[in-house]
């Protein structure tokens, strides 16, 4: 994200208090309420240093005779001066003891994304990052029109349904032999290695001379297409849309409204665009036009990384960019090292 010039003292300090009155009150900020806020300058010097952090795009005037109310780039110095001044916060106790009550790790980053939409009153989310799973067997069963569906178990029961178009017609009774070599050949692999498996065995040679073979690999190749790991991803808060997306614009309100919801449905691409956000392994906050995808551009995104002392997952907070940022910086934080010391100990 692009980092701006630094704002003499005085400037900053009266574009942080600016953001701070917009985000609480949601009203135009005038110079002469900010003269009142003991800057210790006349009204004038304030319109002065107003129209100057306009003219550099911190603020800008929605109305010819309103006040002034921050862009992103406003809120991107107010959030840095945040994360410079910040204190590590204290996480509650009874929240961690829910935590540790959660009992799975899938639990536990359910609960932390409703603490996390609790305590920010935004939408809050944990991702548990991608996990192979073990393969354990495979039916087809055939369809319309050469279509055939695979039903796909994998370890703890998990069940998975693909329905595949492969490039040759097959037999009820041959569906039913490459099932049976899939099963026999490939139960126990993860499914990563399986995919890797039947590539290596489709470019040996004696699979020429195998038909019966040949056919089940290709098979299983089809299969297997775009079956990699996905990560998983806990939303809680959603009820907080309409607020999430307030604006005096009804039409506004409406179409953010309807690309969170999207958002909220297409989970696997929500977890693209959040990873896409992150900045190392730090707590992260991307600013409306700050994000790649302009999906994103209505909202402020806070996340953080935590860790099971193996992989690495995220959490946090997607809401309006008129966000409480103190509040939901110490909360995202706060909870992802909670999720730390909770998993290391399972």
């Amino acid at each position: 994200m692009t980092r701006h010039p630094e704002l003499p003292e005085r400037d900053r300090r009266i574009l942080a208090a600016l953001v701070q009155a917009y985000i609480e009150h949601g009203e135009p900020i005038s110079s002469l309420w900010l003269a009142s806020r003991g800057f210790g300058v006349s009204s004038a010097t304030l319109r002065n240093v107003m129209a100057r952090l306009e003219e550099q795009g911190y603020v800008r005037q929605p109305h010819t005779s309103a006040g002034r109310v921050p862009t992103d780039m406003g809120y991107r110095s107010y959030v840095d001066q945040l994360m410079a001044e910040r204190r590590i916060a204290r996480l509650a106790p009874d929240v961690e003891q829910r935590l540790r009550r959660a009992g799975t790790v899938e639990d536990v980053l359910s609960h932390a994304s409703q603490e996390i939409s609790r305590a920010s009153q935004q939408i809050g989310f944990a991702i548990a990052p991608a996990t192979d799973v073990t393969f354990e067997h495979l039916d087809f069963v055939p369809l319309e029109a050469g279509k055939i569906l695979v039903v796909l178990v994998s370890a703890g029961g998990q069940i998975s349904h693909k329905v595949i178009e492969p490039s040759e017609p097959y037999l009820r009774e041959e569906l039913q032999q490459a099932a049976n070599y899939i099963n026999t050949e490939f139960t126990g692999q993860t499914l990563s290695d399986m995919r890797q498996s039947v590539m290596d065995l489709l470019r040996e040679e004696r699979t020429l001379y195998d038909q019966l073979m040949a056919r089940a690999l290709r098979l299983a190749s089809t299969t297997f297409e775009g079956l990699e790991p996905q990560p998983s991803i806990y939303i809680n808060g959603t009820s907080l849309l309409l607020d999430v997306a307030g604006s005096d614009d009804p039409e506004t309100t409406v179409t953010t409204m309807r690309t969170l919801l999207r958002m909220m449905e297409e989970k696997t691409r929500l977890v693209q665009l959040i990873d896409a956000c992150m900045d190392g392994a730090g707590l992260t906050v991307v600013i409306g036009s700050e994000h790649p995808d302009p999906d994103l551009q209505c909202f402020s995104v806070v996340t953080s990384r935590y860790t099971d002392g193996r992989r690495t997952g995220t959490v946090g907070v997607i809401g309006r960019t008129r966000m409480r940022y103190s509040r939901t910086i110490n909360v995202v934080d706060s909870l992802s090292r909670a999720i730390n010391k909770v998993l290391d100990k399972s």
